[in-house]
């Protein structure tokens, strides 16, 4: 009987033992579950799929948790969701403010990481243009060299980008519609200020269209409204019928 029990009790304590090893071998497999679920592909696809369902909040709160990473990829993600965030009607001024410098960092960052990003440059173009707004005239413009240099960067390494393309014809409208006070302001800043001509913002929005049809509500509403600036109007009203007619499926949509 005395031979059975410690028998039994070295078997107990060696099931103790394996007990104790399978749960510390599960417990440092859940380590490594949890740690492969933040690699950066499966961030981005998860990322990825929020932009494309429109879950702009959720989207930022995924991507807010890695500011601090060194992946380019994260990093402009985080610059376009930030953005975005600040774009909706129920987010506060003071935080829309904040949401527009903290893209402009995400976009800076990911270019420090990888300069050769097409996506970096394009946000760090866009967001640069959006922190003017808040610095007024004389920023914005003198900013403009340097947005429309990010925009070309990024058409060279993604030409077929047609988002990007757009955005050199919206430059080049602003310019060719500057008004004369905002052009004596450019004269002060430059020694040969920017400028530009409606044909060649009309250049772009149709070399927009011809990268990816129908990929954008704005350019279609560009394309006449350049189109109506050059006195064309059969071809402006073509144009602006597309517009009308593009299916809504955000805000901006909506107001164009």
């Amino acid at each position: 009987t005395q031979v059975l029990r410690k028998s039994l009790q070295r078997g107990f304590v060696l099931s103790t033992g394996s007990f104790l090893v399978y749960e510390a071998h599960k417990l440092i497999s859940g380590f490594a579950e949890v740690h492969a679920s933040f690699r950066v592909e499966d961030v981005i696809e998860q990322a990825d799929y929020l932009y494309g369902s429109g879950e702009t909040e959720k989207l930022y709160r995924l991507l807010v948790q890695h500011k601090n990473s060194d992946d380019a990829e994260l990093l402009w993600r985080l610059a376009r969701s930030s953005r975005d965030l600040a774009q909706l009607g129920s987010t506060s001024a003071e935080e829309k403010r904040q949401l527009t410098y903290d893209s402009l960092e995400y976009a800076k960052k990911a270019l420090e990481k990888n300069e050769s990003n097409f996506a970096a440059h394009k946000w760090y173009g866009i967001c640069l243009s959006d922190v003017g707004d808040y610095e007024g005239i004389k920023t914005k413009i003198g900013n403009a060299i340097v947005i429309k240099e990010h925009f070309q960067r990024a058409v060279e390494l993604n030409p077929k980008d047609a988002t990007t393309i757009h955005l050199i014809g919206i430059w080049c409208y602003s310019f060719a519609e500057m008004p004369w006070y905002q052009r004596k302001i450019a004269a002060t800043l430059f020694a040969t200020p920017p400028t530009s001509t409606f044909q060649e913002a009309l250049h772009y929005f149709h070399m927009a269209e011809e990268a990816d049809p129908n990929f954008y509500s704005k350019n279609l509403l560009f394309l006449g409204k350049t189109y109506l600036k050059l006195n064309n109007k059969k071809m402006a009203l073509l144009w602006l019928s597309k517009a009308k007619e593009y299916p809504a499926q955000t805000e901006e949509d909506k107001q164009v």
